[in-house]
């Protein structure tokens, strides 16, 4: 018997280590591990673990009487078990570029693979490669992967083993879900309605509304967390899209969506070349900068009371729904580690527990780059009540997440610490008491965030990494 482990590729098309798999002759198993040491860390929330399971149920559908073996365990427990009533020949599975933790867990299956003679066949996904030392020919070989042939699958002739046995001796665990309406679902086949409405209709507007908080949650593409959790191949999205342009479908729009998915496996494939930025900045020369954290400044931060409209509008929607748009992201994050002078790991596991379409590659490169610092990236101190008066001209988005401010009209909406006791009473609005005050002065605070950053990038340390780090990570 061969088995299929299912990890962060929750599909069944353009899946190659299964589409390797189904070549066997010997039934395959299908598996994935819901693993508790996954479940209890930090960087995870039921957010994620709520989508594997739509995931799990959407490709159980369309296996029809077959489906995947669903387990609360540890792997190699699972596997040690399975051994006891069948002979496991092979594995088959994607390479995960994941935190230490799941690196970890898969040096220790090599291992146990290796002392019990089956072999683990594990294939690079999103031509994100392993051992690279510097990225020549990257994007030449990106772009040939993209263009290269989707892996169709043969559901129907598929040799799959029935778990029915198998569930007797394993307590499996149940995919059900609550509805939220919130919430994108997991699954493929809902991966594949975004895609299609965001092709033929949605991107007329993306990018003319990709940095509004409101409008971008409807002309963007929203596919991220399909993205992520491996519902869609990047091939796949790419291929669909370059069909959609050689139809004339919004071909400017669409292009300048392409750019950002070749970015997206860009951040992936740096942290798999560079994995300590877990942990501290890629650029060493700012492992001297020493932020204090403030629990009063992070706590308002987290609950969403800067006292600054849009940063506060931005996490009560991010807690509430797991989506902003990248224009806001970046913006909490310099407000935190700029405004607030907080380190930018004070804010890694709120944010990736809220953030539905966590990719650790991503997460902790753009961390980084929102924080200023790489040494390499423009420093970007995001200016919220600016940034609100230009990308929320309505309030639209101020309004929905934070109701106390729903009468206060624009302008005074954007900055309502400006109200007077008269306007406070008029629109239903006490500054301190329903809406807080400010917790800094972001005109002082942007001076002396500008002052240190930039005078920490003349440091010699600083101007080094910059160096190895471009020529490590830049494209050619």
């Amino acid at each position: 018997m061969n088995i299929y482990w299912f990890k962060r590729d929750l599909r069944l098309e353009d899946n190659e280590p299964l589409h390797e798999a189904s070549k066997q002759s010997e039934k395959l198993l299908l598996i994935y591990f819901l693993e508790d040491k996954l479940i209890s860390d930090p960087h995870y929330s039921n957010f994620h673990w709520n989508f594997v399971k739509q995931s799990i149920e959407d490709i159980n559908l369309s296996l029809g009487k077959k489906s995947i073996l669903f387990l609360n365990c540890d792997p190699i427990e699972g596997f040690k078990k399975i051994s006891e009533t069948y002979k496991i020949k092979s594995i088959y599975s994607h390479m995960e570029t994941g935190i230490e933790l799941t690196y970890l867990r898969d040096i220790d299956v090599k291992k146990y693979c290796d002392s019990n003679s089956i072999h683990w066949f594990e294939y690079e996904k999103n031509y994100v490669k392993r051992g690279l030392k510097n990225r020549k020919r990257w994007i030449k070989g990106w772009n040939e992967y993209v263009k290269s042939p989707v892996l169709k699958l043969d559901i129907k002739n598929l040799n799959i083993l029935d778990i029915k046995h198998l569930s007797k001796i394993f307590n499996v665990t149940d995919t059900k879900t609550d509805k939220n309406k919130h919430l994108q679902p997991g699954g493929t086949s809902n991966g594949l309605k975004y895609l299609q409405s965001f092709l033929e209709v949605r991107n007329k507007s993306y990018n003319q509304n990709i940095s509004k908080p409101l409008e971008s949650r409807s002309s963007c593409s929203r596919l991220s967390p399909y993205l992520s959790w491996g519902n869609l191949s990047s091939r796949y999205v790419w291929q669909q899209a370059y069909e959609s342009i050689k139809k004339g479908n919004s071909p400017f729009q669409i292009r300048s969506f392409l750019s950002r998915l070749r970015w997206n496996s860009h951040f992936i494939q740096r942290f798999e070349m560079e994995h300590s930025i877990e942990f501290g900045s890629v650029n060493r020369g700012y492992s001297d900068l020493k932020k204090k954290k403030v629990k009063k400044y992070y706590d308002s931060w987290e609950n969403g009371e800067t006292g600054y409209p849009l940063v506060d509008a931005s996490i009560v929607c991010l807690k509430t729904t797991g989506y902003l748009n990248f224009r806001m992201r970046s913006m909490i994050v310099s407000f935190l580690t700029h405004h607030l002078w907080q380190p930018w790991q004070s804010a890694t596991f709120f944010l990736a527990q809220n953030f539905l379409d966590f990719e650790p590659g991503i997460h902790y490169s753009q961390l980084q780059m929102q924080a200023g610092e790489t040494g390499v990236n423009t420093i970007r101190i995001y200016n919220p009540t600016k940034n609100a008066i230009e990308k929320d001209k309505e309030a639209g988005f101020i309004k929905k997440w934070l109701p106390k401010l729903k009468e206060v009209p624009i302008p005074l909406i954007y900055e309502p610490w400006k109200m007077s006791e008269i306007e406070q009473s008029l629109f239903n609005c006490k500054i301190g008491k329903d809406y807080p005050k400010p917790i800094v002065d972001i005109s002082e605070t942007r001076k002396f965030a500008l002052e240190k950053l930039w005078s920490i990038r003349k440091i010699k340390k600083v101007k080094e990494e910059k160096k190895r780090i471009l020529e490590k990570h830049i494209n050619t």
